[in-house]
This record gives C-alpha cells, sequence and structure tokens, in this order.
C-alpha cells in the first residue's frame, strides 16, 4: 500500500522531459518597435484608403432611379374602394411616369422596394413549411403545424404553400414602356424567368413528383393562400416551367430580408430587340402598375428601382466608407504614436 502511495504523487503528473511538453520548441518572438510598427501602420492606411476611394468609384459608374408609387394618381383611392364588398373584383391600376436623362448602358435590373415591411420577425419566418416547399406530398397534404393559421382554409383543405411568408407575397405588375422622341411606344421587355439563385432554384425548391399527371392534378385537394389570387400551379401562364414552387416570382419572396427597408428582383431587362441592344435609352417612360398590395394598415411604401450592377453589386455606399473611415482612423492612430515617439521614444527615462 505505501508503495502504491509512493508512485502517485507530484512526480507521477509532471509531463515529461521533452521539447514540446515543456515548451522549449524554436519560436520568433518579434520585438516591436518603432521603426517597425509605424511603417506598418501607415502602410495599412494607404492601402484601405485605395481600396474605398477604388470601391466609391465602381459604386459611382451604377446608374439608379427610384421611384415611390405608394399613393400614386388613383392608385390608392381604388384600393380603398376595392375593400367593399360590392368592389371586390374591381381591378386597380395606375400609370406613373419617369425621365431618363442618361442612357442606362448594358444590364438593367428592375426592383420592387418595400418600407416598413418586417420580414424578420421570428413568428413570421417560422412560419413556412421547407418539406413542402421541396415537393413532398406527405406535407403537401399534411401540411407542418408552424404554418398555423395559414395551413388550412375555411373548408379544411390544406393550403399550398402553407404559412405566413407565402401568404403575404408581393403581387404588384409592371409594364414598363418606352416612349421615344419618334415612333409608338415600345414595352421594355423584362426576363421574370433565371432570376433565382441556382441554390434555390435546384436544392431549396421543388414540385412534387408529377409522373404521368399534370401539376394541376397534383396539387388537387389542395387550396391556395387566402390572399391569393391564382392558385400556386398557374402563377405564369406563359412559362409552363415557371409554375408551383420552382416559380421564380415565389422563390425570390421566400428568401426573407434581414432589414424592415428591401428591395427584391422583378425582372431583367430583355436586351435581343431594338432599342434595347445597349440597355435602356434616355427618354420619357412610363410603368403601368396594377395595384393588389396593401401597405396602408402597416404604415409601409412601395417604389420601383431601375438600376445597373458592377461586379461589386448595385449603390451601396457602406463598404467603401466603412474603408476610408478606417484609413482614417489607422492614419491618426500612426500620427499620434509618431508624435509620441519622436518626443519620448529616445529618452527611455521620460
Amino acid at each position: 500500500m505505501g508503495e502504491a502511495q509512493a508512485k502517485i504523487g507530484p512526480s507521477a503528473r509532471r509531463p515529461d522531459n521533452s521539447a514540446f511538453k515543456q515548451q522549449r520548441l524554436p519560436a520568433w518572438s518579434p520585438m516591436l518597435t518603432a521603426s517597425t510598427v509605424l511603417p506598418f501602420f501607415y502602410l495599412m492606411a494607404l492601402i484601405c484608403m485605395l481600396l474605398g476611394v477604388w470601391l466609391l468609384l465602381t459604386v459611382q459608374s451604377t446608374q439608379e432611379i427610384k421611384l415611390d408609387y405608394t399613393e400614386a394618381g388613383t392608385c390608392d383611392r381604388c384600393f380603398e374602394k376595392r375593400k367593399d364588398v360590392a368592389n371586390a373584383a374591381l381591378n386597380c391600376s395606375c400609370i406613373v411616369v419617369l425621365s431618363i436623362g442618361k442612357a442606362f448602358k448594358g444590364d438593367v435590373f428592375f426592383y420592387y422596394g418595400l418600407r416598413n415591411f418586417h420580414q424578420n420577425l421570428r413568428r413570421y419566418m417560422n412560419s413556412r413549411d421547407d418539406a413542402q416547399m421541396v415537393g413532398r406530398n406527405k406535407s403537401l397534404k399534411k401540411p407542418s403545424t408552424y404554418c398555423k393559421p395559414f395551413d388550412k382554409d375555411q373548408d379544411g383543405r390544406p393550403i399550398a404553400p402553407c404559412g405566413a411568408v407565402a401568404n403575404s407575397i408581393f403581387n404588384d405588375t409592371f409594364i414598363l414602356t418606352y416612349h421615344g422622341s419618334v415612333g409608338r411606344p415600345v414595352r421594355a421587355p423584362l426576363l421574370q424567368t433565371g432570376i433565382t439563385w441556382y441554390t434555390d432554384k435546384n436544392v431549396k425548391f421543388r414540385n412534387p413528383k408529377t409522373g404521368n399527371l399534370t401539376l394541376a392534378q397534383v396539387f388537387e385537394g389542395t387550396a391556395k393562400p387566402l390572399y391569393w389570387q391564382k392558385p400556386v400551379y398557374s402563377l405564369d401562364l406563359s412559362e409552363p416551367s415557371n409554375n408551383g414552387f420552382l416559380n421564380d416570382d415565389l422563390i425570390i419572396w421566400m428568401r426573407e430580408a434581414a432589414f424592415p427597408n428591401f428591395k427584391k428582383l422583378y425582372g431583367v431587362l430583355n436586351r435581343a430587340n431594338e432599342p434595347f441592344t445597349q440597355g435602356l435609352p434616355a427618354g420619357d417612360y412610363s410603368i403601368d402598375i396594377s395595384y393588389n398590395f396593401p401597405v396602408q394598415h402597416f404604415q409601409g411604401r412601395k417604389e420601383v428601382v431601375l438600376t445597373t450592377l458592377t461586379w461589386f453589386g448595385g449603390q451601396n455606399h457602406f463598404l467603401p466608407i466603412a474603408y476610408l473611415v478606417t484609413s482614417s482612423l489607422i492614419l491618426l492612430t500612426a500620427v499620434v504614436l509618431t508624435v509620441v515617439w519622436l518626443k519620448f521614444g529616445k529618452n527611455m527615462e521620460e
């Protein structure tokens, strides 16, 4: 018993006398001196400043026009009338005009924007059935309880797609028309398919397997969301492949925004024909708006955005300004350290 206790002592828990366990391996301990630190600070300030200026010039090269149409013309008055039962089928539409002074060259992107619409609320974001959106037939007939109260209609039929996110989809439509100096007005064609992320179209969203059935037959027995005008299998009558859970507008809306003010892609200018081969020519334009999405009850605003993009994206000045501010702070720190070193660096007693 005494021998066993002698073996279990402080020496038994001592690490091996090796270079690794005793931390005697070769190491480099840099000596931070003014001649090494100050040049590094000035170099980092210069790099951040060059990056900030470069990104700022890149952002400034984009062109963008925003147009708030919340109270445009008779749109809002028409929508107020449509709330009555007698006017429930009233088609609300209006036309807004805008002028482009300088041609938008290259690809032009058409966005719709919403303000004061909070897609980042936890209960709102959870009100969806991802299993249903990837085409699982079981979830199609029996939606997730997370979708309540938007899981079944008044007759007890399951809703597809279910949940508050899908139910609140933005459903205003737009027609952009170019009014040139000569000739008749020309409708600017917008591509509304192929505008989603690859992972969304091929991984996160899928239609149920149809087999020998049509998409309408697969969704038979389900109901459309409460505020939808069309069932999910007939959202786009002009493009059969753009229906069901693979509809581009639905996919883009289901990707929730992080902030209450956001914009989402509606379409991209089709530059196949004149006069849009180079982009949007300068001149007068009109936008015919089908006004369906209400914003009055949450004090929101609606807008359309026409913009060009660069490799950096649209007109977002946050990152260039962040680089410039960081450069200024680093430069200020470097100057202060330089003054301190020149005044006290050579006299260690001070």
